[in-house]
């Protein structure tokens, strides 16, 4: 097994991942704010780091996944104003329906989801030393960090710090010193929620400062950073910038966090997700229209920290691709599972291990043909279970193609000797031919290609080949 490469939005490059302990990871990931509906994106973000953490597991690993909730922001005490609502009410509502379509995407649970309200001491210790220390101040409205305190303001998006000054401004209900200087402690208004905060003014905290004082208290108290940050790539500027502001200035040993892990963004139909632009869907209603084994399928086929492009065609194609590993299991299911020497999953693992070539260990599967013993039921289960796929006991009662009894026999006659099907069940000697020609298409040998094509074709069976690999169905 090689080693694991990872690139670092910190460092601009592709790294070797080292653990600051040995054998111990500790991960935070920038959670929810659940003041509307969750929707595709933050699935896409939130599969990803659920893929990463099953890989840190599976190389051996002890893993600690921290995941908060930001469960106090503007718009949910606007949504409340507006409609006469408990403003908690609608963040546990919309929480609880983001938790729901976790679950069915089968996205392992955080060993920690901490909620902002429940670490309000926690964020005004961190206040009151940034306070003590000079980088903050107090205003009419709230508390803020002093960016021009801290000369590497940018670092972590690229950017220079005066072009940051020169393009910003500042809102007319805002009294801080600098455009750039961020809220760490809003002043609470009439019939706001609030948290007393002495000597300073009853309030609720700023966005940023929440991550900073969790991931403290969770993950790193002593200062002396944790291994991986991560978020959708939105969140590089400003909220990861002012993490690291406010954190690393009372940190023993910076960095904060070692590695900053970011996933790309999601375009809906080629078109950025918005509700004005009439493309935008609850995550909810999505997974209740498609299997959500197919949703994540789906995200499988791109790198993680490209822009991605969902369309009711690429879920259709991912559909078709989970039922061929589901023709694969059902194949495996007759013999008894047991563990075993890995002879399939190296493959697998190199090329996650590869920055979390999702697309590639993908294929990677779905070229292996097996042969049933309980080995390899075991390697496909385990191979499945790396990629967040679970096999239910659906995938077993699903009756199978109705395929000729003299399908074997048939295929055998017009391949001749250029392919032995011996000992082949129906299902066994169409994969066969189908890795048979795969193999001709990689050597462009397009005449041996057709010829296999069409040796399905004539025994009833179409094969449609996609960038997700060669799918088949009884024709007609």
């Amino acid at each position: 097994m090689g080693d694991l490469n990872l690139y670092n939005t910190r460092t601009r490059s592709l790294e070797r991942f080292v653990p600051l302990r040995d054998r111990e990871v500790r991960i935070y990931v920038c959670g929810l704010t659940p003041s509307a509906q969750a929707h595709l994106g933050h699935a896409r973000s939130f599969l990803f780091f659920d893929l990463l953490r099953r890989l840190l597991m599976h190389l051996g690993y002890r893993v600690t996944y921290v995941q908060n909730v930001t469960d106090i922001d503007d718009r949910s005490i606007n949504r409340a104003r507006e409609t006469g609502e408990d403003w908690y009410e609608i963040v546990s509502g919309y929480y609880a329906d983001f938790k729901a379509s976790m679950r069915a995407l089968g996205v392992l649970e955080p060993d920690h989801e901490p909620y902002a309200t429940k670490f309000i001491p926690e964020i005004q210790a961190m206040i009151r030393e940034l306070i003590e220390r000079g980088y903050a101040y107090v205003a009419t409205d709230g508390i803020y960090y002093r960016v021009s305190r801290f000369p590497r303001y940018g670092a972590l998006s690229n950017r220079n710090i005066d072009e940051l000054q020169s393009g910003a401004r500042i809102e007319v209900d805002e009294f801080k010193d600098d455009p750039l200087d961020f809220a760490l402690w809003k002043f609470a208004k009439p019939g706001e929620p609030r948290w007393p905060f002495e000597p300073y003014g009853d309030g609720r905290p700023g966005w940023h400062i929440e991550c900073s004082a969790m991931s403290h208290a969770l993950l790193d108290p002593l200062g002396t950073g944790f291994d991986i940050h991560g978020g959708g790539a939105d969140l590089i500027f400003p909220h990861h910038e002012n993490e690291i502001a406010q954190s690393e200035v009372l940190m023993a040993h910076p960095p904060m966090a070692n590695v900053w892990l970011h996933g790309g963004l999601l375009n809906f139909d080629g078109r950025k997700m918005s509700k004005s632009l009439g493309n935008f869907e609850p995550l909810s209603d999505l997974l209740a229209r498609h299997d959500p084994q197919a949703v994540r399928m789906t995200f499988l086929t791109t790198g993680y920290s490209k822009v991605m492009n969902f369309t009711e065609d690429s879920i259709a194609s991912a559909t078709i691709t989970l039922e061929r590993l589901k023709k694969t299991h059902r194949r495996l299911a007759v013999v008894s599972a047991r563990e075993g020497d890995y002879e399939m999953l190296p493959r697998i693992e190199t090329a996650l291990c590869n920055d979390m070539n999702t697309s590639v260990a993908l294929a990677e599967l779905l070229q292996w043909s097996p042969e049933a013993t309980p080995q390899a039921r075991y390697e496909f289960e385990r191979a499945l279970w790396l990629l967040g796929i679970a096999p239910t006991s659906a995938w077993l009662e699903e009756p199978p193609l109705a395929l000729p009894a003299d399908l074997v026999a048939r295929l055998q006659a017009e391949l001749g000797q250029e392919l032995s099907l011996d000992g082949a069940t129906p299902d066994e000697a169409i994969e066969r031919v189908i890795a048979q020609r795969s193999h001709a298409r990689t050597n462009k040998d397009w005449a041996a290609s057709d010829r296999l094509r069409d040796a399905l074709a004539r025994c009833g069976i179409a094969i449609k080949d996609s960038k997700e690999g060669t799918s088949w169905s009884i024709a007609g």
